[in-house]
């Protein structure tokens, strides 16, 4: 389920400049024509599904892109992580919080959009996991 944004509107509230910037024009969008790994993620309470992608060398992440369908909240945070976590190690990468995830979109989360604002979070902590040849659980305890 997509959401339905009047693209002119910068007022107050959830959705401000920088989450809609975002959302209409998600950086690392897309599909990585050569990747190590991929792992999709699903949140059913909003409809979010997005898959990454992630291209390593040396312990760092070269290359991350997401493609899927979301909300404002989970795109913008896709978008915002995605390009945080490019060209840090795997181990800083892990060491990201659903708190820095927050921190990153700038605006409060209410306990509705928590889940998706961490469902790039669990994915890229997944996918990083599946990288190293860690057995990926679904019923493992989620991040948010």
């Amino acid at each position: 389920m997509t959401e339905i944004i009047d693209k002119n509107y910068a007022g107050e509230g959830i959705y401000r400049e920088n989450i809609l910037d975002h959302y209409m024009h998600p950086q690392n969008f897309g599909r990585l024509e050569k990747f190590d790994f991929q792992f999709r993620e699903f949140n059913p309470l909003c409809g979010d599904e997005e898959t990454v992608q992630i291209k390593v060398e040396n312990n760092i992440i070269k290359d991350i892109k997401f493609f899927g369908k979301g909300c404002a909240i989970s795109m913008a945070a896709s978008s915002m992580l995605f390009s945080e976590v490019k060209n840090k190690t795997l181990d800083d990468a892990e060491k990201i919080t659903k708190e820095n995830v927050f921190e990153l979109l700038s605006v409060p989360i209410s306990p509705v959009r928590v889940k998706c604002a961490c469902l790039p979070l669990e994915a890229l902590r997944r996918v990083i996991n599946q990288y190293r040849g860690e057995k990926i659980n679904i019923s493992d305890k989620k991040i948010c």
